[in-house]
């Protein structure tokens, strides 16, 4: 099996939420309604774009995030042919759908590898803007552990995150009584304390999110 991340630049209401910034949306959907998970830097944004185009039955804000149940499905609002292009191919898209820096993110899981580089030839060969963010193999194990190994599902980090994530591990923030604080470590990052805080937390955020799955 092989696992490619595509960057397609879109004109969506979601997409254009997250172009002048760092923040993301994710979107889970369930056909008849969506399931979003918004960061807080564009919550209200988001709102204000999902109560216009598909309406709100549940939002709830906690702290620097947002979570939301649409009334109905993006999709049969807004025209979407990229899965036509997955079906061509053969390729699957792995829930969420991540919006960020005004793209959508598309996990993609395929048997072969030159099924997903036809997928991407033909979409860039239909006008799409389409960069390739990751591609790798993955393994399978065996007996009664999952189709796919935790080692697999590991998240994609950015610089900043994996060292704010490394100097927290490797000066004791995790061990108790804590050995550290964040002071510390934007010190050594050279950024401020809130923004050190902010890498860390969006590190410690997708590890969580890739291997809670595996804990329960």
């Amino acid at each position: 099996m092989y696992e490619a991340t595509f960057r397609i630049r879109d004109d969506s209401a979601y997409a254009a939420a997250t172009e002048q910034n760092s923040a993301s949306i994710e979107l889970w959907c369930n056909e008849h309604c969506d399931l979003l998970h918004v960061s807080h830097e564009v919550g209200a944004d988001v709102l204000e774009e999902v109560r216009d185009t598909v309406g709100i039955e549940v939002a709830v804000e906690r702290g620097d995030e947002l979570v939301a149940i649409t009334a109905d499905c993006l999709r049969h609002h807004e025209i979407d042919d990229i899965e036509g292009y997955l079906q061509r191919h053969g390729v699957l898209l792995l829930p969420p759908l991540r919006y960020h820096r005004g793209a959508k993110v598309c996990r993609l899981l395929a048997v072969s590898a030159p099924a997903l580089t036809a997928c991407f030839r033909d979409l860039v060969d239909s006008g799409y803007d389409v960069s390739v963010e990751s591609k790798r193999e993955l393994s399978f194990a065996s007996g009664d552990a999952p189709l796919l190994a935790p080692l697999d599902a590991m998240p994609s980090l950015t610089g900043r995150q994996r060292e704010a994530l490394r100097l927290a591990f490797e000066h004791g923030y995790y061990e108790l009584p804590r050995e550290t604080g964040t002071e510390a470590i934007a010190a050594e990052m050279g950024v401020s304390r809130r923004t050190a805080e902010e890498h860390l937390r969006r590190a410690e955020r997708k590890v969580m999110e890739s291997v809670v799955r595996y804990v329960f």
